[in-house]
């Protein structure tokens, strides 16, 4: 072991002073340092050794920091406050969501909707989303981000793109979850210019003028935006898709993000019918036209793209754009199969997303690693898509679509958002090689998450979260939404 990996170069201070293993159901970080030992199994990255991280890791919890970590066979060379005993536990870098819509939590598996593909999926949703109210969202948007949360997310990038009357401050509202929550998220202001008297998809009381948007988004920017290291909040500039928004919209939007150094996202590729729609209105396929508004580089992270050809994968390779694999929702709407192992070989980065709760019918990013193994498998192969590689998209792709160094690996100096997951139970009964478990025999339920150094769930459940009362204010709403 290196002494980068010690995190304290020289140092010989041991961890026996009197720390004792406490059971992992019962630890909290009070002391200042966390030592998170003999685990199972540590996921560093596909190409890591395990080894390397045989004895766990130890966190600052004031920092909210990797300080060490620890190789088989030895021990912490920092003092240790506290112990827990993560001998049941495989742990991950604390996953990350790339796309989401929080509010759709209210129109999960809807009968009008259930069985059609995304075109009129969505036309027959717009109405009902239509009529969102701020009481809604923030109903909506604490069930995704506790799902996500108790399912080993730690940062998650949400597209929200309806602000009907009374909705102006859909992202004030959002913004005071995730501090509740005490995750980390990506909130894109999203939008949607081009309605239906004008060519596009969505009704005309769903859209906002062009120059409402683009000042919301900037007053945005302005109030909540961190930037560096352990950034709890970001804002991202996020024009629905081709088929709701303006080209000058998109182009404005392009510009507006270049000034203020934030990240822009989409909706692109995604179905035939989005393909063409583009060739009819623009005369353009879908990477034709971002290329064409100023949207074609790395500060762009696309949504779905399934349906992207050869030339136009080469073509975002060199870009250095991203892509936020939705396996689910793509087999949900029957949209396709992403290419993703080609465009990530193309140098396009990869991470995965839920996508909204009306096309999953769930926010659990656990579960979305397992489909994207089997999904990309049916198209490349077993051996070309291992657990390992299928993780990294969760993780460390994930925190690379969202402009992030900082968080989705597990090293020396990064922020500690940390997953821990048991093998107990019938399911994983018979298992042998940990990190091949966590994702073959399905697991889907975290039993601890760290996020900066502080547990933000502990035996399954997010910490201080009302989860039955929040459950019947929410399928309260939901019925409301939908009644019209």
């Amino acid at each position: 072991m290196t002494d980068e990996d010690r995190g304290t170069p020289g140092a010989d201070a041991k961890a026996g002073s009197g720390a004792q293993p406490t059971p992992a159901a019962q630890a909290r970080p009070t002391a200042s340092t966390v030592w998170i030992k003999d685990p199972l199994a540590v996921h560093l990255g596909r190409d890591v050794d395990p080894s390397r991280a045989g004895r766990g890791l130890v966190v600052d919890a004031a920092s909210g920091r990797i300080v060490e970590i620890v190789a088989a066979g030895r021990e912490p060379t920092v003092d240790v406050g506290e112990v827990v005993d993560a001998r049941e536990h495989v742990v991950t870098p604390g996953l990350i969501n790339t796309h989401h819509h929080f509010y759709q939590t209210l129109t999960r598996a809807w009968a009008p909707v259930a069985d059609l593909p995304l075109f009129g999926w969505l036309t027959n949703l717009y109405p009902v989303w239509a009529r969102l109210t701020p009481r809604a969202l923030e109903l909506a948007t604490t069930v995704a981000m506790a799902e996500l949360l108790e399912s080993g997310c730690t940062t998650a990038a949400d597209h929200h793109y309806l602000f009907p009357t009374g909705l102006e401050d859909a992202i004030d509202v959002q913004v005071g979850v995730v501090r509740r929550l005490g995750m980390r998220a990506m909130l894109t202001r999203g939008s949607m210019s081009l309605g239906e008297k004008d060519g596009g998809l969505p009704p005309q009381q769903t859209v906002q003028e062009s120059d409402v948007i683009l000042e919301d988004s900037r007053r945005l920017v302005e109030a909540y935006h961190e930037r560096g290291d352990g950034a709890q909040v970001q804002i991202g500039f996020a024009p629905c898709s081709p088929f709701s928004v303006t080209t000058e919209l998109m182009r404005d939007s392009a510009t507006l993000a270049e000034d203020m150094d934030v990240r822009l996202h989409t909706h692109l590729a995604e179905t035939l019918d989005e393909e063409e729609f583009c060739r009819e209105r623009f005369g353009l396929r879908t990477v034709d036209y971002l290329e064409s508004v100023g949207w074609l580089g790395d500060r762009t992270w696309l949504a779905h793209g399934v349906h992207f050809d050869d030339d136009e994968i080469a073509r975002l390779g060199r870009a250095g754009a991203s892509v936020a694999h939705c396996p689910t929702s793509n087999m949900r709407l029957a949209s396709g199969i992403a290419r993703a192992v080609e465009l990530e070989d193309a140098g396009v980065t990869v991470g995965l997303g839920v996508d909204g709760s009306a096309s999953n019918d769930a926010s659990n990013l656990m579960r979305e690693v397992r489909q994207a193994l089997y999904v990309q498998r049916l198209r490349y192969g077993a051996e070309a898509v291992t657990s390992q590689r299928v993780l990294d998209w969760a993780t460390s792709g994930s925190a690379a679509a969202l402009g992030r160094d900082d968080i989705g690996r597990i090293e020396v100096g990064k922020q500690a958002d940390l997953a821990m997951f048991r093998l107990d139970g019938l399911s994983f009964s018979g298992s042998h090689d940990p990190i091949p478990a966590l994702v073959l025999c399905g697991a889907e339920k975290a039993d601890r998450v760290m996020i900066a150094g502080q547990w933000r769930v502990l035996d399954g459940r997010a910490v201080g979260l009302d989860h039955e009362r929040l459950i019947a204010e929410h399928r309260e709403e939901a019925r409301r939404l939908v009644a019209g």
